[in-house]
């Protein structure tokens, strides 16, 4: 096997999940990781269809992320005073299982823990390939050099930033915001989510089978082109200037808990489109690749892709020209499809207009009268998840 070692920067789904395959089939991977630890919490990820959900019994990891699944059983839209306006059906906001993603980390980690070296608190500072692997700088480790480095940073990814070159040349900006944090369970809600709506923004909260006391908030907004740094204390205060004067239902008490939030996440919901995904021995897999930005199905393909990544490198016993051609072939027109499908995204996230905020809220309200619709929502959820042929590599050792 060519480029045995294989160093892998990212260690949240697509960074593990392509060290579960690479091990088994032959090669040592290594995670880098720049926090000091995993991270808890986030927001809500969920797997839709069959692919998804065969690559995770595959890797006999489905029971155990079923067993830890969200459990939500409805999601529904507010008016100022709480009042139910519509409801979405389960299958549009959690597909056929939904986990949170600081879960799904840690179920990940456990299973690759034994056969993979993880490097937590560090990161990849520069790049030089030479004919027989990639010489590699972190930022606190010694210098090593790998056969292969695979990208799996997510959409800031600093392996593509050192291979490919900057970020703002790869982003495809969505115009929209949004910000995910942990608050008490003060709504009393019980494996369920709300949302409430004005122009531009949305304001939610929804609450876990497995966690009671605590709940996840998220507040999605409208803002193209707008400046923003990685300071958190001035992430918070951007989404309290947007949020200001929304008084109506619980939007005033969600921000007045963000401050003490230990898990506050913000960032722009992005795309990522690049014309290749690998340069030289350097490739990108999941959002570092083609991130495509909320419901176009992320999580469940960056799953996919690191099975084809980790079979095709398997396939052509190392040779990495050979198999990242192959990779991105097999993977590219699967993961546009759910780049387009997510392009939508603020039509019902944010909409801009309270015309269109009632345009939504009456769709979700007449859905399940209407004939056919259910169906289409179903087959709409789930068709851009399973549109890909899985190829039947040799099975893992």
């Amino acid at each position: 096997m060519e480029n045995n070692e294989v160093l892998i920067s990212g260690a949240s789904v697509a960074g593990p999940a392509l060290a579960w395959w690479l091990a088994r089939r032959g090669f040592r991977p290594v995670i880098v990781e720049r926090a000091d630890q995993l991270r808890g919490g986030g927001y809500a990820v969920d797997f839709r269809g069959a692919v998804h959900l065969r690559v995770l019994e595959d890797m006999g990891l489905l029971e155990q992320i079923r067993a830890r699944q969200t459990h939500l059983r409805s999601l529904r839209y507010v008016d100022d005073d709480g009042r139910k306006v519509a409801s979405v059906p389960p299958v549009f906001f959690a597909g056929d299982v939904e986990i949170l993603r600081g879960d799904l980390a840690e179920i990940l980690y456990q299973a690759t823990r034994n056969d993979t070296e993880y490097i937590f608190g560090d990161s990849v500072t520069a790049l030089e390939q030479h004919d027989d692997g990639v010489h590699v700088t972190f930022a606190r480790s010694a210098p090593r050099t790998f056969g292969l480095v695979i990208g799996a940073d997510g959409v800031h990814s600093a392996i593509r930033r050192l291979a490919f070159g900057p970020e703002a040349g790869f982003t495809s900006d969505l115009g929209m915001f949004a910000s995910i944090f942990t608050v008490p369970n003060f709504a009393g809600l019980d494996r369920e989510g709300v949302l409430y709506s004005a122009p531009g923004r949305t304001a939610g909260m929804f609450a876990t089978g497995n966690d009671r006391d605590g709940a996840i908030a998220q507040l999605y907004f409208s803002a193209p082109g707008l400046d923003y740094d990685r300071d958190t204390g001035r992430q918070q205060e951007i989404v309290a200037e947007r949020f200001a004067g929304m008084t109506g239902w619980h939007v005033p008490r969600l921000l007045t808990e963000m401050p003490a939030a230990a898990d506050f996440y913000f960032d722009t919901t992005s795309q990522i489109h690049l014309d290749r995904w690998s340069t030289g021995r350097v490739a990108l897999v999941g959002d570092a690749a083609c991130a495509a930005g909320p419901g176009g199905n992320g999580t469940g393909n960056a799953v996919v892709a690191a099975y084809v990544l980790a079979g095709e490198l398997a396939a052509a016993h190392g040779d990495h020209e050979t198999a990242y051609q192959r990779y991105e072939q097999r993977l590219r027109p699967y993961v546009e499809g759910g780049q387009k499908q997510a392009a939508g995204s603020h039509a019902f996230l944010a909409p801009a207009t309270w015309g269109k905020i009632r345009q939504r809220n009456r769709f979700f309200k007449l859905a399940p009268y209407l004939p056919g619709v259910s169906g289409l929502i179903n087959r709409a959820a789930t068709r851009t998840a399973t549109a890909i042929t899985l190829p039947g590599y040799a099975p893992a050792s």
